[in-house]
């Protein structure tokens, strides 16, 4: 993999609280303008301009756009965000329920992704990726980096190890989540050219979160590459913002479905119907979770059950069909609920196991849904097998948490 080290532009150590967000795409205008109600300098009056209107804005219309480079240059005059005079690298490391992953922030090669080195398990659509196209177009620059995983090395392990000695640049627990984001920057000249010789070694990376700003960064980059008669190959703009993190640290939770109705069948006909593929055993009131892969839990009617697939239902060869996302959608939601297509159906609805599952059950209780699904988390290792075979995975089937906290360090293409 080729990296580069950059000058970062970032807020001073007094002010990253201020500055910092969530990721654009993990609330909606109306949550984003009460995080950054009475704060000029939350980063959301860049990533989220449309704050800067009334509610009901068009977030696609082009005063918002504008909004957005006009709040960067305000940002950058008042020196809310200052670039560094030197490339470096940053050390990015996040810790929620009392475990830590070490990330390196990088500049990441546009010519990897392009050529299918930097592998992806989701498809994107076309409209989300023109939004953040234009977005990096407009600003000239990756405000929000892609989370990616590497395979772990232990070279890599200490070099950060003894980078993450040192007083950090940042420090701070960030509300409403409660996690805790620690940055160093490593600007010994030794070192940065030791991490970019360690990563030249590294055959592939996976994008964990973060698919459309993968591709709209890199298609921006191949843009402005067809659009510089004289390209030469080592411009910033052939870099995008990235933290990778080794894939023995990150942390997949579950992804949960809830449904409307039960295609017509009562609840005792529908349990029946689930006993041709699953051995069902009612465990009564009290949450349960599932214990292991192909183990689901359901919740209906007041009770929970445990759900195993019958063997000769999936097939654990293949990296698509050993998906328990493969084995629910095929024999629960498709053949006795009719949900054929998951991304357009509106019966059913998707919840991140961050929420736990007594946010299941309230959505039931509640008779705002029928039925909950609750299915063990993926392993980082199916993410890998399905990328390297290229393949996609089924729609919703990978949460990761925490996420990454944007307006710590930004990448100019400049």
């Amino acid at each position: 993999m080729r990296i580069k080290p950059f000058k970062g532009i970032r807020p001073p150590q007094n002010l990253v609280e201020l500055v910092s967000s969530r990721p654009y795409d993990v609330l909606n205008s109306e949550e984003a303008r009460q995080e950054a109600a009475g704060n000029e300098k939350s980063l959301y009056h860049i990533i989220k301009p449309e704050i800067n209107f009334a509610p009901g804005t068009d977030e696609h219309d082009e005063c918002v756009y504008k909004a957005a480079v006009e709040q960067f240059s305000l940002f950058k005059a008042n020196k809310w965000l200052v670039q560094d005079s030197e490339e470096k690298y940053y050390v990015y490391a996040q810790t929620m329920d009392g475990r830590t992953q070490y990330g390196l922030v990088v500049g990441a090669w546009v010519e990897d992704y392009m050529e299918g080195r930097i592998k992806k398990h989701e498809l994107t659509r076309r409209d989300k990726e023109e939004d953040r196209m234009k977005h990096v177009r407009i600003l000239n620059t990756n405000m929000e980096p892609v989370f990616f995983a590497y395979p772990h090395r232990e070279d890599l392990d200490n070099m950060i190890a003894s980078v993450c000695k040192g007083t950090p640049e940042y420090d701070f627990v960030a509300a409403p989540e409660g996690f805790r984001h620690t940055f160093w920057v490593i600007d010994d000249r030794q070192m940065i050219d030791a991490i970019t010789a360690i990563f030249a070694e590294i055959p592939a990376m996976y994008i964990a979160d973060g698919h459309h700003r993968s591709a709209a960064a890199a298609l921006v980059g191949a843009e402005k590459k067809r659009l510089n008669p004289n390209h030469i190959g080592d411009e910033e703009y052939n870099y995008f913002l990235a933290v990778c993190f080794p894939d023995n640290q990150l942390n997949i939770i579950d992804y949960n479905r809830v449904v409307k109705d039960l295609n017509g069948l009562t609840e005792v006909e529908f349990l029946e119907a689930i006993t041709a593929d699953f051995d069902v055993e009612a465990m009564g009131t009290d949450i349960y979770k599932p214990n292991a892969l192909h183990n689901f839990s359901l919740y209906l009617g007041g009770q929970w059950y445990s759900l195993t697939a019958k063997a000769g239902r999936y097939n654990d060869n293949d990296p698509i069909e050993v998906l328990d996302v493969t084995i629910s959608s095929n024999l629960i939601l498709d053949k006795i609920l009719g949900i054929k297509d998951l991304r357009s159906s509106k019966r059913i609805d998707f919840v991140g196991g961050i929420r736990g599952l007594g946010e299941l059950q309230q959505r039931v209780d509640s008779g705002e849904m029928k039925m909950a699904l609750a299915l063990y988390p993926v392993t980082m290792q199916q993410i890998i097998d399905i990328a390297d075979s290229g393949n996609i995975m089924p729609p919703k089937t990978t949460w990761f948490e925490p996420k990454l906290r944007s307006g710590l360090v930004i990448h100019s293409l400049e």
